[in-house]
This record gives structure tokens, C-alpha cells and sequence, in this order.
């Protein structure tokens, strides 16, 4: 059953049980309403497709959860949506197995498709340098840059420069203070760009924001500026610099990780400044790390790589045909 085709009311049985996992979620376990938002929406996508299969939780097992991930395989998911999808199956049956309302786990042994990892993508330092020597034409354009310089600076999350405060700002050690994922904060060098830029938009922040904001960046109401926001005008201001791909934020991001482990080759390093609690998760810039190199590699090295066309054309100039004796 796709999203389409998706019935409008679950039945009590199903749409109960969900419903105070969802509440358990945001009251008990304190996770963010975005996160809740994203268990809802895969746990309610089972629940439709589970309407009309089983009555209730308790009466599902293991082939059809395998069903089901089959059934998400062929509507085009990919295998690392499965797993998030199977990840939210099994926590909320971890949460029925508390509540008495299942006799076990269904999806513990079900595995989502391996697919292939996908790389992130970055933007070169020729093209940054150029995003972000475009002159701002107006206090807007001014905090826009501000943003800009600071995400590739110290390499922000979207949400972390959203929900930044004056107060995280240090001018004097030229440092910053995020909150991170689940809360954690870290301490992020900003670079001198940032810190310039910073500057000149806090010069006219006061036209927009009144004492009592704390947001660093505000809309032209006044108001903490949203992530949408944020997107849509770095969307804009690759438009307008003449970028050849669309920017995003976490494209700053990944550029940021990209460009600080070419350099320096340091990963826990760079793993403590992007606030990855896993170094697998840094371990991915690796990948484009090596990337670069292969390509310099293939570039450079007279042995590197066969061209059969630009050899062939060698030979014709070094070796000029010539006649044998019988004049073939």
C-alpha cells in the first residue's frame, strides 16, 4: 500500500498503542519534537499497511515485518530508509514489550537491503571562495553572508545556527559554544572571514532585533530566523554568485569536514569539531579524501592510467608509417 492509498483513520487497537508511544517519546525520554515527528510517520506507515493483516500489535511477527520491508524495497526506498524504518519498529516494540501489550520483538531479526553509501557531496575551495566573496548589497545580504561564513567556518548543523544565541559568542578567544545533538555542547573556533562578518551583521542587527532577542540571525520581522529560511537563502545566494550546483547547508558542512581532513589529515579532530559522537560517522571523509587524491593521482602519475587514444597518437608522430620492401 503506498502513502497515496494510505486509509484516513486507524483503527483504535493500532492508532492507541502509537499514540502513547509517541507520548512516551516526547514526556519520558525528552526527545525533540522533530524526532518524534519522524517515529510518528514511520510507525503510522506500518500501522496502514498493517490494517486489514492484524487486529492488533501482538499478532504481528516476523513475516510480516519481512513483508513489509519488501513492500517498502519495491515503492523505491532505499536500504538505509528501511533501516531507519526498522530501527523505529523495533524501539516501539521494546516499548509494548514493557507495556504488556506484545509477547516479543517481530523486527529483531528482520535486516534491510544493503545498498551502496552514499558519499556526501562537497564544493571546492575555487567555488567557496567565490560564494563567499560576493559583496552583500544590503543588512540582509550582510547576515546572509554572516551565516554562510560561519557554517563553512566552523562547520555548523543547520539546527545549531538556527538556535544560536548572542550569548554563545566570544569574540575575544574568537570562539563559539553550540548545542549539538542530544544536547551535547562543544566549543568551535571561529575563523577571522566569520568573525568579520559576524561583525558587520551585528552592526545592524539592532535595526531588526529588539534588546530582548536572543537569536543572532533574525528575519526582516525581528523574529529567530527558521531553518527553511536559512536554506532558501543559501539556495538564493548560489544563484546569484553563479555556483554550478545547488547549495545547501550541509554542503558548507561537509565542505568544511572535507577541506579540514585534506589538510591536515587529523580525524579525531575533526570528529570533535563536527560533534560526531562515533568516528565512523567522520570516517566518510575519508572516502572523499581519498577521492581527491585518486584524482590527482590519475592526473599526475605518467603510469597511472591507460589512454589508449593519446598513446595511439604518440606512436603515429614518434614512428611515421613507412613502406616495407614490398610496398605494403
Amino acid at each position: 500500500m503506498t502513502a497515496s492509498a494510505l486509509p484516513a483513520e486507524l483503527p483504535e487497537p493500532l492508532a492507541a498503542p502509537l499514540a502513547a508511544f509517541i507520548r512516551h517519546l516526547a514526556s519520558e525520554t525528552r526527545h525533540s519534537p522533530r524526532t518524534c515527528d519522524n517515529y510518528q510517520r514511520d510507525l503510522q506507515r506500518l500501522a496502514h499497511w498493517l490494517v486489514g493483516r492484524v487486529n492488533d500489535w501482538s499478532a504481528v511477527d516476523f513475516h510480516h515485518i519481512r513483508h513489509y520491508v519488501a513492500q517498502l524495497s519495491r515503492e523505491g526506498l532505499g536500504g538505509q530508509s528501511i533501516a531507519r524504518h526498522l530501527s523505529a519498529i523495533r524501539r516501539f516494540y521494546q516499548y509494548l514489550l514493557r507495556e504488556g501489550l506484545a509477547r516479543d520483538n517481530p523486527a529483531l531479526d528482520v535486516r534491510a537491503p544493503k545498498s551502496g553509501r552514499r558519499l556526501p557531496k562537497v564544493a571546492d575551495v575555487d567555488q567557496l571562495q567565490q560564494l563567499l566573496d560576493t559583496p552583500a548589497d544590503d543588512p540582509l545580504e550582510l547576515r546572509d553572508l554572516a551565516m554562510f561564513e560561519l557554517m563553512y567556518s566552523s562547520g555548523l548543523r543547520l539546527a545549531e545556527l538556527a538556535s544560536l544565541d548572542m550569548p554563545a559568542l566570544d569574540f575575544a578567544s574568537g570562539e563559539l559554544r553550540v548545542q549539538g545533538k542530544g544536547s551535547k555542547e562543544r566549543l568551535l573556533p571561529v575563523g577571522g572571514k566569520a568573525t568579520a562578518a559576524l561583525k558587520r551583521w551585528l552592526a545592524v542587527r539592532p535595526g531588526y532585533a529588539d534588546e530582548h532577542e536572543e537569536a543572532v540571525f533574525v528575519s526582516q520581522r525581528g523574529t529567530r530566523l527558521s531553518r527553511r529560511s536559512i536554506q532558501a537563502r543559501l539556495a538564493r545566494w548560489g544563484v546569484r554568485a553563479g555556483a554550478d550546483q545547488r547549495l545547501h547547508p550541509h554542503l558548507l558542512r561537509h565542505s568544511f569536514a572535507s577541506h579540514m581532513l585534506e589538510s591536515s589529515g587529523d580525524l579525531r579532530a575533526v570528529q570533535e569539531l563536527l560533534g560526531h559522537a562515533d568516528i565512523a560517522t567522520t570516517q566518510v571523509y575519508t572516502h572523499l579524501d581519498f577521492q581527491h587524491l585518486a584524482r590527482v593521482y590519475d592526473r599526475s602519475h605518467p603510469r597511472a592510467r591507460r589512454r589508449s587514444g593519446t598513446i595511439e597518437k604518440r606512436k603515429s608522430q614518434d614512428y611515421p608509417k613507412t613502406k616495407d620492401p614490398n610496398g605494403h
